[in-house]
């Protein structure tokens, strides 16, 4: 009786360990479609259809994520997905974003090191949500073209967002992305492109029933995480604020580059975070922010 008892216990160890090993391969697999297809390549249809059947319960969410991340005209901004997964989703997702991160390097780490260092990691839920909304707003960006998000209304109180923290940081993401639609018109352009610029500043979207620029709830405390490779951890707010600073100041120039009214610069000006000088802290273009505000007091 003993020896049949210890025999199962054998099979049932075995039986634990090979669905272990076969979850890992599982997220290297998706990890590796993300790296294949995130940007412009188009996956067969029949490869996103094996990728979503072939999986766990407990990866399905993961693994519909992901294949949304990968295809064309996706649905990553209907409110399914716009909707904050469960944490361990979310850590799932994540765990797949450094795979792909690891994946790339010429001196790679083994993958299943890496991903049990991960499961077991305590990993700030900040830095998840974070990834969750980067990577979402990144495959928008990738995969639906031509940029228009001007019918978009996003509610910020129906996405799970459980404080002011990650509403923020869905905000900052989604800036973050439309800010990089006006970019290079600003910064690249020669002459600068105001045009085309504003052009895409018309196709931000509201939040919360207001326009973009309205949106000023940023006063939720700073954190640190790794954002920019090779930089170490940096300041959330400084890295992210200071990019949509970018953007607001993109949009005055270009404000008064058309001759705009009066009211609509004012608008801008004092509905918006450029008015907060509590937050200058964070921008690199605080002496320009300091000016604008000087000028107007002396007119």
């Amino acid at each position: 009786m003993k020896k049949i008892t210890v025999t199962l216990l054998g099979i049932c160890l075995a039986a634990f360990s090979f669905g272990q090993t076969s979850e890992n391969e599982k997220l290297i697999e998706l990890a590796k479609a993300y790296k294949n297809f995130m940007f412009r390549n188009e996956p067969p249809k029949e490869f996103v259809k094996n990728l979503q059947s072939n999986t766990f319960d407990n990866l399905k969410l993961t693994t519909n994520f992901i294949a949304q991340t990968i295809t064309t005209d996706n649905d990553l901004l209907k409110q399914q997905f716009l909707t904050l997964p469960d944490n361990q989703t979310l850590k799932n997702i994540y765990i797949v974003r450094l795979i792909n991160y690891n994946i790339r390097e010429e001196n790679q780490i083994d993958n299943n090191k890496l991903i049990d260092s991960l499961k077991t990691a305590d990993i700030p839920k900040n830095e998840l949500v974070d990834c969750y909304y980067s990577i979402l707003f990144g495959s928008v960006g990738n995969k639906i073209q031509p940029f228009n998000f001007s019918k978009l209304d996003f509610k910020l109180d129906d996405y799970n967002l459980s404080n002011d923290t990650e509403k923020g940081i869905f905000y900052l993401e989604c800036m973050d992305y439309c800010g990089k639609t006006i970019w290079g018109y600003m910064n690249i352009a020669k002459p600068v492109n105001t045009e085309k610029a504003y052009y895409n500043i018309k196709r931000f979207p509201q939040f919360n029933g207001l326009k973009y620029f309205q949106f000023t709830d940023l006063n939720f405390p700073d954190f640190e995480m790794l954002i920019v490779k090779d930089k170490g951890r940096q300041s959330y707010k400084s890295y992210y604020i200071n990019k949509l600073y970018d953007t607001l100041l993109s949009h005055l120039i270009c404000l008064n580059k058309k001759g705009a009214s009066e009211k609509d610069i004012n608008n801008l000006l004092l509905g918006s975070i450029l008015k907060d000088n509590n937050l200058y802290k964070y921008s690199k273009q605080k002496a320009t922010l300091e000016s604008i505000f000087k000028e107007q007091k002396q007119e």
